[in-house]
């Protein structure tokens, strides 16, 4: 890292951050964060099963009787299952490994690479070559298929309790408290407590959960909650995402969880106050999210709706900015969805992420979780979803959801164009949060339902250079470059450097065309001085987009333009670009990738336009008969 670099980093993480980082190192290469997170700790014992059955703190639900979903038993369903019985595991939502029957829980399956479970979590390195990405260990970890074991027991009627708990039990037995990968992340941790709780309340009453068998899971709860609050301050201070939103969350949830344990007062109140905190942070006045991903918002749709039932039930109540933010996420993730499919634009970082699915709809279908959440704020639904069942609500009202022409969210910087059929998503924000991807002035266009023009996607957060480059710059993304330069300069990790700070946009419609406008200054590490104009007209009803690019006080770089084309909908797509002078431009068309799911890369076509000039005159049809 040069000098300059170290400055802007500094500039942008501020001192606080850079501070906490240095000392965290300190005390995490010396051995002296250890002392904080014991190994082998005492075993506690807070409460019999006895004691715990007859007085189980408010749920959703008291037990698996109490669910009152109709019953569908899936062809899909069931074969996941067989899967799962055999070792077959699904990861992030559409990747299937064989992990055997009797895993190890710390071998990544996608190289092989096996983590040393007798090492304290302090000294487990979560970036390496060699182990390749440590998503791949946590994914089974934290125990989100669960969902589909739970799911297959009430839809078919076969008590799957034995397995349920005989993996928990697995888990524990091979994951000493504090060692190995699966405590490197606390919010793994606390997304693993959730999901062992709700399997609890849905066995509460199975022969199977014995006294020996409740007091070894409520011991390792009990210890992970104390890792969690121990260890609060590396996602409240470092990392400061959806990951301090878990974790505040878990603290908050762990008094209404588990009252019997004395030291969840105090983890309770400090945790509800972050929380509230993290959500005022976080989500911005219009509705957007710091990190510029639309799944990494709709994690944290998940889980406000957790906390949001779990403190009604409780009667308990956030501070009003928490539910003003939950309405406002629903309202912009709303805006983005494509009714006919639920699809959002593939748009920011996406890790696969879908922490409680209660439903057998795709991954990429966003209307289930946007549902939940608004049922359990204001008794709606808008789609013909069900898993709200799953968090105690009975007959929420169906409403219409109804989608604005236009709309504009300057805070996060989104522009969104609906008509009839199609959707133009444009971005044009600066930043004044970490950002994910170099992807400012990305268009998607859609029509009934198809990306026709899409971002690439993510595909894993530690694989090769050129993938990384890829996705995450503005080759990944339908939008420009400065002599083949990202807008911003990629560092190591999460890390972007020169970030876009100025950035303008405004949508204005007449009878004819509504027409988008925007500019941010960029490139800052390749010249000072550089803005990138964009105006992209949309010619009213029908499926025909004018876009003019302009870089001005580039000397004599040059500009290249990218778009990146549904190759299963190539034919239907006309791109013309001409210079300034009116020139018709000529393609470089390479294969590339496209990724929908985390771990998995597609081929898909990759257009440049390269001009000496400063401008390109582009005009898109998308000609759906051909």
């Amino acid at each position: 890292m040069k000098p300059n670099h170290y400055i802007d980093f500094i500039k942008n993480m501020g001192l606080r951050y850079t501070m906490f980082r240095i000392k965290y190192e300190i005390l995490s290469k010396t051995g002296i964060l250890r002392d904080k997170f014991p190994v082998q700790p005492t075993f506690q014992v807070f409460i019999s099963l006895g004691q715990w059955r007859a007085n189980t703190p408010p749920f959703f639900f008291k037990d698996k009787s109490a669910i009152k979903l109709r019953k569908q038993p899936s062809p899909q369903l069931k074969s996941i299952i067989e899967d799962i019985k055999k070792g077959k595991f699904i990861f992030f939502n559409k990747l299937k490994f064989d992990l055997g029957k009797d895993y190890d829980w710390v071998t990544n399956p996608d190289t092989g690479y096996q983590y040393n479970i007798q090492q304290h979590f302090t000294q487990i390195q979560d970036l390496s070559k060699e182990a390749g990405d440590i998503k791949y260990v946590w994914e089974k970890a934290r125990f989100s298929f669960l969902y589909d074991i739970i799911k297959y027991d009430y839809h078919f009627e076969e008590d799957q309790s034995a397995y349920v708990f005989s993996q928990i039990e697995d888990f524990i037995n091979k994951n000493p408290i504090n060692q190995g990968p699966n405590y490197k992340c606390s919010q793994e941790t606390s997304l693993r407590i959730l999901n062992w709780t709700f399997a609890l309340y849905y066995y509460k009453n199975a022969e199977c959960l014995t006294e020996t068998v409740f007091k070894k899971i409520i011991n390792a709860i009990y210890w992970q909650l104390h890792h969690v609050y121990q260890n609060i301050n590396f996602s409240r201070i470092a990392v400061r995402n959806n990951h301090a939103i878990t974790e505040t969350l878990m603290l908050y949830l762990s008094k209404l969880l588990f009252p019997f344990i004395p030291q969840t007062e105090k983890w309770s109140l400090k945790g509800k106050k972050w929380f509230e905190k993290e959500i005022a942070y976080q989500i911005y006045d219009d509705g957007t999210f710091l990190q510029f991903s639309m799944n990494y918002q709709r994690v944290v749709v998940q889980l406000l709706t957790w906390g949001i039932q779990l403190a009604k039930l409780n009667n308990d109540n956030f501070n009003k900015v928490v539910y003003e933010r939950a309405e406002k996420s629903l309202i912009f993730l709303g805006a983005n969805l494509n009714i006919k499919n639920g699809q959002l634009p593939n748009y920011g970082a996406n890790d696969g992420a879908l922490f409680f699915n209660f439903t057998d709809d795709d991954y990429r279908n966003y209307k289930p979780q946007l549902d939940d959440l608004r049922a359990v704020l204001k008794n709606e639904i808008a789609y013909n979803t069900t898993s709200y069942h799953w968090y105690g609500i009975e007959n929420p009202k169906k409403i219409t959801n109804r989608q604005k022409t236009t709309h504009i969210f300057h805070d996060g910087g989104y522009y969104i164009i609906n008509e009839k059929n199609s959707k133009t998503f444009i971005k044009c924000g600066a930043y004044k949060d970490r950002p994910g991807q170099s992807d400012n002035l990305h268009i998607d266009i859609w029509v009934d339902g198809i990306n026709y023009l899409r971002d690439a996607g993510s595909y894993k957060y530690n694989t090769k250079s050129i993938y990384i480059n890829f996705f995450n710059g503005c080759q990944g993304h339908n939008t420009l470059s400065l002599s083949g330069e990202d807008q911003m300069l990629k560092g190591n990790r999460f890390i972007w450097y020169y970030w876009v700070k100025k950035a303008h946009g405004k949508l204005e419609k007449n009878e004819h065309y509504i027409e988008f406008e925007g500019d941010i200054e960029a490139f800052r590490h390749v010249k000072n001085g550089v803005k990138h104009r964009r105006k992209v007209k949309k010619i009213t009803g029908q499926n025909k987009w004018q876009v003019e690019d302009k870089v001005f006080n580039k000397g004599d770089r040059k500009i290249y333009q990218y778009w990146n084309l549904n190759p299963n909908e190539a034919e239907a797509i006309e791109i013309i670009t001409k210079d300034k002078d009116g020139n018709r431009l000529q393609p470089r068309v390479e294969e590339k990738w496209f990724s929908s799911y985390y771990g998995i890369k597609e081929k898909s076509i990759h257009y440049t336009f390269e001009t000496a000039g400063d401008t390109f005159l582009t005009q898109i049809t998308i000609n759906k008969d051909r």
